[in-house]
C-alpha cells in the first residue's frame, strides 16, 4: 500500500473564519512510503507533486481535510478529496469531541514535539528563509507519519491534558482497507 503523508505551509491573512481561499501555499512536504523518502515542493513546483498523490492508495495528514486539502485543491486540476485519506486530527476529534494541537499529541505519544510554530514559519518565509520553512514542514510530515504508524500499531494516540497523560483509543481498522480508492490521471499528458 502506497501511503503519502503530507503537510503544507501557507502565507496570507490568517483571520479567515474558516475560509482559507485567500491563503497561498508556500511549501508542500511529502513522505512517500514507496521509497521511504521525504520530498519538499515550493509553490511553483507543485505540479511535480501531483503524480505522488495520484498514485497513492491513501493520503495522510493532520488537519488535512479542513485545511491542507482545500488549499491544495486550488492548485490541482482534479479533486484531492476523491483520494482516500486519513486526517489524524479528525480521527482524534471524532473520539474526544475537540481538537488537539499536533505538538501536544506528538510530545505525549512520541516524546518529541514540533520544531517551531506556524506563525514563526510565516515570518521565516517573509525573511526569505525558504529552506528553514521547508525543513519545518518536512519535520511536521515526519511527525505525522510517525503518529500514523504508532496509531496503526497500538490503536491509540496520547495527549497531555490538565490532569496528566491521556490515551485516545482509535479504530484504525478501515484506514488501509482497499477497494475504495479512485485512480486519478489529471496531470498525465493527453
Amino acid at each position: 500500500m502506497r501511503k503519502i503523508t503530507f503537510d503544507i505551509e501557507t502565507e496570507g491573512d490568517f483571520r479567515t473564519n474558516g475560509d482559507f481561499s485567500n491563503l497561498e501555499v508556500t511549501v508542500l512536504g511529502v513522505h512517500d512510503s514507496a521509497d521511504n523518502s521525504l520530498k519538499g515542493f515550493y509553490k511553483e513546483d507543485l505540479k511535480d507533486a501531483w503524480p505522488l498523490f495520484e498514485n497513492a492508495d491513501i493520503i495522510i495528514g493532520y488537519n488535512s481535510e479542513h485545511f491542507d486539502i482545500p488549499i491544495l485543491n486550488k492548485y490541482y486540476a482534479g479533486d484531492l478529496t476523491k483520494i482516500k485519506s486519513v486526517d489524524l486530527l479528525k480521527e482524534i476529534k471524532n473520539v474526544l469531541g475537540r481538537r488537539l494541537k499536533l505538538d501536544n499529541v506528538a510530545e505525549a505519544t512520541l516524546g518529541a514535539g514540533k520544531t517551531g510554530h506556524g506563525l514563526d514559519v510565516v515570518e521565516w518565509w517573509k525573511q526569505g528563509l525558504k529552506q528553514k520553512v521547508l525543513d519545518y514542514c518536512l519535520s511536521d510530515v515526519e511527525i505525522t507519519k510517525n503518529l500514523y504508524e504508532y496509531a496503526k500499531k497500538k490503536g491509540s494516540l496520547k495527549y497531555r491534558d490538565y490532569d496528566g497523560l491521556r490515551e485516545i483509543k482509535l479504530d484504525t481498522s478501515s484506514w488501509e482497507a482497499t477497494g475504495d480508492t479512485g485512480g486519478m490521471t489529471h496531470t498525465l499528458p493527453f
